[in-house]
């Protein structure tokens, strides 16, 4: 039996143990409800990376802009009393720049992970919450994705001066609880912000594709998730 096999029999036996917004899926194929339910992944998933990964992608958007942590806006202020803002608006541009290259590398991984989705996986989404789709993304991708965005994040941050500085002032910080010590250094914290920002898009994505199965660029998807909110 193929994976679009699986994921259509998945949605079937669903109506076994669905409640009752979920009998709309009677009416929908097997092949059907399988080809939906991975194109509205595909697509979310896709508009996610291409809003984020192009300039100002992070940088202008406020839900997912990349800021300096909080522990550290004190070595900040005192830049910007002393003429240095320059510099920590520089460091800050740097880090918003480096998530918009690292996020396009998402794209082939959060395809392949609609590709190898497993019949338990499907039955969660289908019938799981507003962003069900967006726990699987996290869960079966999180790893890889931070692979592939570390060593991009790191090329990007190695041009600014105040990179060093960072992880200077940052680490002292963790000694003393004042930065948590996952975002001591640079980059490990650009990278991990940069994967926070595509799952809340990544959320907001399929967020409108439930809550507007009809405004959906597919009839199929429209077919599937409609079904589903009946």
């Amino acid at each position: 039996m193929t994976i679009l096999s699986k994921l259509g029999a998945a949605a079937v036996a669903l109506l076994m143990f669905a409640p009752a917004h979920g009998a709309g899926l009677a009416e929908i194929s097997n092949k059907d409800a399988a080809a939906g339910l991975k194109e509205a992944l595909t697509r979310g998933s896709q508009a996610a990376v291409a809003a984020l990964g192009k300039q100002d992608g992070f940088l202008r958007n406020e839900r997912v802009r990349i800021a300096l942590p909080a522990g550290l806006h004190k070595i900040e202020g005192l830049m910007r009393t002393f003429g240095m803002g320059k510099y920590a608006d520089e460091l800050v541009t740097t880090m918003n720049r480096a998530a918009e290259l690292a996020v396009v590398e998402a794209k082939p991984l959060l395809v392949n992970a609609v590709k190898n989705m497993s019949v338990q996986d499907a039955k969660a989404i289908l019938m799981g919450g507003q962003d069900s789709a967006t726990q699987y993304f996290k869960r079966t991708t999180s790893g890889p994705l931070t692979e592939r965005f570390l060593p991009i994040v790191a090329k990007a941050t190695q041009k600014v001066k105040l990179a060093d500085k960072y992880n200077e002032f940052a680490g002292k910080g963790a000694k003393f609880g004042l930065v948590d010590a996952r975002d001591a250094d640079l980059n490990q914290y650009v990278t991990r912000k940069a994967l926070d920002g595509l799952f809340v898009v990544i959320a907001d994505e399929e967020k409108k594709i439930r809550q507007d199965p009809l405004g959906a660029a597919s009839g199929l998807i429209s077919k599937v998730f409609g079904a589903i909110g009946r």
